[in-house]
């Protein structure tokens, strides 16, 4: 691999390792994450944040090796309840009573009155019978698909889904098939194709990388037609949309047609963990065969005291969603006026699409963090190679000041080299 050839890859180059050494690595992937623009574009992964996740926070910066002040971009902590002195209390007293970890399973011995209580408020919150945890979003996917499919079993997924989507057909050894995003004709052609099957479709409430929603009305209705149910991935959804929070099930009015309910605590909630919520009867059965909730340490009781609280400010207080809705509506009247590409999204999760050019990407993120503006640079693979992009998430704590500093710095490091102030 030479130098001209380096940027001809990208990290989907180096998922097979030809090295007959399991413990080395190919030998060209050293060659081409040791290169200096390599490395430059590396250096923006697990940059070392030294407060919480709050609009104004420090970063530990890896180019320069100081810690600097910045407007947080980033954080999934949409309703700003990661802080919630409420949420934060009820942590402090938990961990008082019940320490710091589950230390067990929660089929053996991590299961604590916390988590029994959490279980019966979600479940009510979402309408259902029963509801479970996980010790993370991840491991929630994979866990309840892993529980739901089995091998001859199709999973039929929208082609944007998450990858924990995909890995749980993987672990399940069920056939994966992707249909168009949000296309039920394409979702229609996948059912048909696989007709006589045990069949299953899934799709996300907000898609994360580009902040579009799922049409669940025409989809439901394709789903409906092939007698198949629907599992809906709320992540970034739940808290958020809807009257009541609920989620975008509820923004449609389409609760009772949805068969499983699948959230994360890692969002708006503020903590980390997984749940899912579904029939009484098939949550019993699933925590029999979901390995993620069998063989993984329960969720810490303080961390579900204070996801607790999270549930019971988010319905109490509707101002926290009204604030983000409205900072939403700042942000993107302030990023169409730079005529920035904005792709679908018409949710708390902004991208802006810069286009093929990696190094462009990575030229803005540094000069966009140089300015203060923590906003991460998402590149091929994660989304494809032509639409690369930043992703602004939205937070219900970000003052007015804020949005109008960042889209100032966003104007100049972005919208102005891209050609776009000014144009038609």
């Amino acid at each position: 691999m030479g130098p001209d050839e380096i940027l001809k890859f990208s990290l989907a180059d180096f998922t097979y390792n030809d090295s007959r050494d399991v413990l080395t690595p190919p030998g060209d992937f050293d060659t081409w994450a040791d290169d200096p623009r390599i490395s430059v574009a590396m250096s923006f992964f697990e940059q070392p944040l030294q407060e919480a996740p709050t609009p104004r926070t420090t970063l530990g910066h890896r180019l320069s090796g100081e810690q600097r002040p910045m407007i947080n971009l980033t954080s999934y902590n949409y309703l700003g309840l990661s802080t919630h002195p409420e949420v934060v209390q009820a942590a402090v007293e938990a961990l008082e009573v019940y320490g710091v970890g589950a230390s067990g399973a929660a089929m053996l011995s991590g299961t604590f009155d916390q988590h029994e209580a959490f279980c019966e408020e979600l479940a009510e919150f979402k309408g259902t019978g029963g509801c479970m945890l996980f010790p993370s979003g991840y491991a929630g996917n994979l866990g309840a698909i892993q529980a739901l499919m089995q091998k001859g079993d199709v999973l039929v997924i929208d082609s944007k889904c998450h990858r924990s989507i995909v890995d749980g057909a993987k672990l399940a050894g069920a056939r994966l098939a992707t249909f168009e995003h949000n296309d039920p004709a394409s979702l229609d052609q996948q059912l048909e194709r696989f007709e006589g099957k045990r069949r299953m479709v899934v799709v996300e409430g907000v898609y994360s990388m580009d902040g579009d929603v799922a049409d669940l009305p025409a989809l439901l209705e394709v789903c409906e037609a092939h007698e198949v149910p629907l599992y809906l991935d709320e992540a970034h959804s739940t808290l958020v949309f809807g009257e009541t929070g609920k989620g975008l099930s509820e923004h449609f009015g389409v609760e009772g047609r949805v068969g499983v309910h699948f959230g994360t605590l890692s969002k708006s909630f503020g903590g980390i963990g997984g749940f899912v919520c579904a029939d009484e009867r098939l949550i019993r059965y699933m925590k029999c065969y979901a390995s993620p909730f069998q063989f993984s340490c329960a969720l810490p009781p303080a961390v579900v005291a204070a996801m607790r609280k999270s549930l019971e400010v988010a319905r109490r207080d509707e101002t926290l969603r009204r604030r983000l809705w409205r900072n939403v509506e700042r942000f993107r009247e302030n990023l169409e006026v730079l005529n920035l590409d904005l792709g679908d999204s018409c949710s708390q999760v902004i991208p802006i699409i810069v286009g093929a050019n990696g190094e462009e990407l990575i030229t803005m993120a540094m000069a966009a963090q140089e300015r203060g503006l923590y906003l991460q640079p998402i590149d091929f693979p994660a989304v494809e190679a032509h639409a690369r992009r930043f992703r602004i998430s939205v937070s219900a704590q970000l003052t007015e000041a804020d949005i109008d500093e960042a889209c100032n710095v966003i104007e100049d490091v972005i919208a102005r080299p891209l050609g776009r102030v000014g144009a038609a």
